[in-house]
């Protein structure tokens, strides 16, 4: 039976909540649209038709009348289909990887924010209400993200790891965090973590409590620990 063992280096345990987010993560937990979907009809629209139908039933007429508008005001907003989902996906996740790093804020040192912060936004990520859905009707939809090219919000979460990992480097920063090419540690990690995140449904039959987060976070803790390293 799995069991839980905490993040090292004064980090916090991700799995003290239940799988779908810790507590503060407002969208994994109530399945709320971030603030800025609610403002914008359009992308209300797009996420209250993807969590009814899916993405690929989805179309820019019914996100059209779902919002109250024409067909051309979406166009002229959006272009196409494939532009919405995007902006959507950009605003929600974002979001949340924003909500994420605000409870890391009280930690001691860039490491164990960095870990902390990467086990608690793959455990939430996976449980969002948008990203959820997709993975269990229409998971090809994210297949170029696997294998073809990053998407808007991979590479926003490159780029806050590098400058999160930049900042715990030597000479500059508070030296919890090894040498190596910022940019280059933030891909390994974020590589690692949306593994776990687009297999989330098939992980959790194995382990319905969402334990392999607290593991996520302490293999980042360890990766990027100068110590261990050497």
């Amino acid at each position: 039976m799995l069991s839980h063992r905490p993040i090292p280096n004064d980090s916090p345990s991700p799995s003290s909540a239940p799988p779908t987010g810790k507590p503060g993560l407002s969208a994994p937990s109530s399945g709320a649209p971030a603030q800025e979907t609610r403002e914008d009809p359009v992308l209300q629209a797009a996420y209250d038709s993807i969590l009814e139908v899916g993405v690929r039933r989805t179309t820019l007429a019914d996100v059209a009348r779902r919002a109250g508008v024409s067909r051309m005001t979406v166009y002229r907003k959006y272009d196409d289909l494939p532009r919405l989902l995007s902006a959507l996906l950009t605003v929600e996740l974002s979001a949340l990887l924003r909500e994420v790093d605000g409870h890391t804020s009280g930690l001691t040192t860039v490491r164990a924010r960095t870990a902390t912060m990467v086990a608690r936004a793959s455990q939430a990520l996976a449980g969002h209400p948008i990203l959820a859905r997709v993975l269990a009707v229409d998971p090809e939809a994210l297949l170029p993200l696997i294998v073809d090219r990053l998407g808007s919000i991979q590479r926003l979460a490159l780029e806050q790891l590098a400058t999160s990992i930049e900042a715990g480097q030597s000479p500059n920063g508070d030296g919890s965090v090894r040498a190596g090419d910022p940019s280059l540690l933030a891909l390994m990690i974020m590589t690692s973590t949306q593994s776990l995140v687009f297999s989330s449904r098939a992980i959790s039959s194995a382990d319905p409590l969402g334990l392999i987060y607290d593991e996520l976070g302490t293999m980042t803790n360890a990766y990027l620990n100068p110590e261990i390293s050497r």
